[in-house]
């Protein structure tokens, strides 16, 4: 029978070496100069050799590549949306698995290596603590909730060595946060999940993410989380190993590829209210461009060219409420956005909404939500 070592890595960080002959474990307590673990490319898993290539199944894809596999790591911080994770991981298993070949390989890391409990409450125990990265390797930061709040300052130091290092970084989800936060999105293109770009906005306001679903670049990897996250790695294989790959993973995963990268995230306006009438879709728009600062109805009329009487006409045939009143509704929501996702003061908040007055967006905002401002926040406290 043939002898095997093998790294281990624990999730308290000690490094220890496993003998198949033996069957023992010797503990290797060796810490670069900086204070993070050594990760070399052999002591990279802290998994049994063939964890990263599953049992194969009745797919199949035959692939000639001999090369060495691509290591991603996945920094999960607190509130993590799962499904974004998992979306990212679940496409690499797949290639792996149909052409029963190591590919690629993953590993989850957390600040401390203790686990971390994602938004939907569930527990996630990673392979390791906060590690050098072995070169060539990317390491992706995923996140959810609250992700102003999110990474600790280690974390942000962290990814500020790697990207002074030239490793390949991105994000999942609204772990866009921590990469603005460690200040390593300027002069770049980037994107975060459409519900949480508003209050991005507001804290970056130099930064303008883009509304795609993903962004590739040879530096940044990033995508607007859920199934955004397994176009992004569909993509990622296929520049690496071909269309067809791409397509028979995609396949396994019961899932229907985008257009590329530049799809929108959100659905269009005309599917939402369900009407194509080019006037309606065009106010709707100005208005949404137009939250901080309100148009009046005469400037929508001015700029869509059309009269007064033939804009109120249209909201009230498609959505039922006057051009003022959907409006009303959106700055609204949008000052709820901003409640739940930013530290922003409640008057900076109005400000943000085109509320001139903080009662008044106090005395609205109860009304619409039940609760105002001041009680809303201090229920989430």
């Amino acid at each position: 029978m043939l002898a095997w070592k093998h790294k281990v890595v624990f999730c308290h960080g000690n490094v220890a070496t496993y003998s198949s002959k033996s069957n023992t474990l010797v503990y290797d307590k060796k810490v670069a100069p900086n204070g993070y673990r050594v990760m070399t490319q052999a002591a990279a898993s802290s998994r049994l050799p063939d964890h990263f290539v599953p049992r194969a199944s009745s797919a199949h894809f035959d692939i000639s590549y001999h090369g060495k596999p691509q290591d991603f790591y996945f920094v999960v911080l607190p509130r993590t949306m799962m499904l974004a994770l998992s979306a990212a991981i679940e496409p690499l298993r797949v290639a792996n698995q149909i052409t029963n070949r190591e590919l690629y390989r993953w590993f989850l890391m957390t600040e401390d290596g203790q686990p971390v409990r994602c938004s939907n409450g569930m527990l996630v125990t990673p392979d390791m603590s906060l590690s050098e990265l072995p070169s060539g390797a990317t390491a992706l930061v995923a996140a959810g909730g609250e992700p102003q709040s999110a990474a600790s300052e280690p974390v942000l130091n962290w990814l500020r060595r790697n990207h002074r290092f030239g490793r390949r970084l991105g994000a999942i989800c609204t772990g866009t946060f921590a990469l603005a936060q460690a200040g390593l999105l300027n002069a770049q293109t980037f994107t975060l999940h459409w519900e949480d770009q508003p209050a991005f906005i507001e804290e970056f306001p130099d930064l303008t993410p883009s509304q795609n679903i993903f962004e590739i670049s040879e530096t940044l990897l990033t995508c607007g989380g859920g199934h955004a996250s397994t176009d992004m790695m569909l993509t990622l294989i296929e520049e690496r190993h071909g269309e067809q790959l791409a397509i028979v993973c995609a396949d396994m995963c019961l899932h229907v590829r985008s257009r590329g990268g530049t799809v929108p995230q959100r659905s269009n306006i005309a599917v939402a209210i369900g009407s194509r009438n080019q006037h309606l879709l065009n106010a709707l728009q100005l208005m949404q461009d137009a939250i901080e600062d309100p148009l009046t109805v005469a400037d929508l009329c001015t700029q869509l060219d059309i009269s007064r009487r033939q804009l109120e006409r249209l909201f009230a045939r498609y959505l039922n409420q006057s051009p003022m009143q959907v409006y009303f509704d959106m700055r609204l929501h949008h000052a709820y956005g901003l409640m739940n996702e930013t530290a922003l003061s409640i008057t900076e908040i109005a400000l943000a909404s085109g509320f001139n007055s903080a009662t008044h967006f106090s005395r609205q905002f109860k009304r619409r939500f039940g609760a105002s401002p001041h009680f809303f926040r201090k229920g989430w406290s």
